[in-house]
């Protein structure tokens, strides 16, 4: 059996942190971040229902064609921009954003900042 990777048992214990105090309703869901070493994801998460509203990430086909040539943050800020889209349209406006451990910088804060243009409000 293999050591625990510490960074990764630090970042889960700061993401169980965040997660005892955000929580996600119907009226203001939960936009859940995670950040891959390639990718990254964002969800708008129902934690009543434990339901995933919406979602969007680097692999999604729609955006999969723009995300060519661009750097990471770049295509955080073009997913965030993304899911934003998507939530207005399904009406919503306001969320509680959940960094999933990880620092509010770099490819986190660009995708936040960029879901916060596009309409949403946290």
């Amino acid at each position: 059996m293999s050591k625990p990777n510490k960074a990764r048992v630090a970042r889960e214990r700061r993401h169980l942190r965040v997660r005892s105090k955000v929580v996600g309703t119907p009226e203001c869901p939960r936009l859940n971040v995670y950040r891959s070493l390639n990718h990254i994801y964002a969800q708008l998460i129902d934690d009543a229902r434990g339901q995933t509203l919406l979602a969007a990430s680097t692999l999604d086909s729609s955006l999969r064609q723009d995300l060519a040539g661009k750097t990471k943050k770049e295509q955080a800020a073009m997913v965030g921009k993304a899911l934003a889209k998507q939530a207005v349209q399904a009406g919503i406006t306001r969320v509680v954003f959940d960094r999933g451990g990880y620092k509010y910088h770099g490819r986190v804060q660009a995708l936040a900042e960029a879901s916060r243009e596009g309409g949403l409000q946290f």
